[in-house]
């Protein structure tokens, strides 16, 4: 009999945790369907303060502390949790930083301004969601990313960690989800994106806008294939990845009981 086939969430938000769009929802039910029909699955979120820790009973990973995730030179700290999703046997890691996550408020503080630093906690946890991958050393056939927030991601694997071998056969997914803010995030987005020297800024011009539509364009850009996870997305976006040569797209399907993700992740895993 062959090994199961490992899918790998990751995503910025995820029901019962957080739900900031329909979406959430979505990456419950796909985790459980997956992990129920003969895939190994993991997932992997923020630790946002507003994520209550004894609710949902979380505990810290020991085996997995210590690792320090660096970006635009500085060094932070990133502690790992974990959680059993409530009607699964299956685990959802939290990335944790106290000087990021932290915050009674998730993007935008209680006076509605948006963080300053959102750009640099973009970074942190799309890099730190790889190389929490590494220490776990389970090498993932898919990893389906969701949310804006995971919009490097697919550039990275591609780039960077391409010669890792956890990620050896690895293929990506990528939602293109509604978009959910109007800010940027910063002038120098690009830059403190360069996570290593091997990395240029025209590897990430896609993402140069440094806004809500260029996260989800840089996402699918770079994914080996591309799903719609909302009715309403960027139009301009919708025309240019809903029929991309060489790439299998999914389009949004409110009626959808999500059985057409588990054929994709059987499709890429085969490839």
């Amino acid at each position: 009999m062959s090994a199961k086939k490992r899918v790998l969430f990751i995503a910025n938000e995820m029901s019962p945790y957080l739900e900031l769009t329909e979406f959430s929802e979505t990456v419950n039910k796909l985790a459980i369907k997956a992990n129920d029909n003969g895939f190994e699955v993991r997932c992997i979120m923020p630790r946002f303060g507003t994520i209550n820790e004894r609710r949902h009973r979380l505990h810290e990973v020991v085996r997995l502390s210590g690792i320090n995730v660096t970006v635009d030179n500085d060094d932070m700290p990133l502690q790992i949790k974990v959680a059993s999703l409530p009607s699964a046997r299956l685990q959802v890691y939290f990335l944790e930083n106290e000087e990021l996550f932290k915050r009674k408020h998730i993007f935008h503080d209680e006076e509605d301004n948006w963080f300053e630093d959102n750009g640099l906690r973009t970074i942190f946890f799309c890099k730190g969601a790889l190389e929490t991958v590494k220490k776990f050393g389970w090498p993932p056939d898919i990893i389906h990313c969701s949310g804006w927030m995971t919009g490097l991601i697919p550039a990275y694997l591609k780039t960077v960690y391409k010669k890792e071998p956890v990620f050896a056969h690895s293929k990506t997914v990528f939602t293109i989800g509604q978009n959910t803010f109007k800010e940027k995030l910063g002038a120098d987005f690009i830059k403190k994106a360069l996570i290593h020297s091997s990395l240029k800024e025209k590897d990430l011009e896609v993402y140069k806008e440094a806004n809500n539509t260029a996260m989800f364009r840089g996402g699918a850009t770079f994914a080996d294939a591309i799903t719609f996870g909302a009715e309403k997305v960027d139009k301009k976006l919708q025309e240019e990845f809903a029929k991309v040569r060489g790439k299998k797209t999914l389009p949004y399907n409110e009626e959808s009981d999500l059985t057409e993700y588990l054929q994709l992740y059987r499709e890429l895993a085969e490839k």
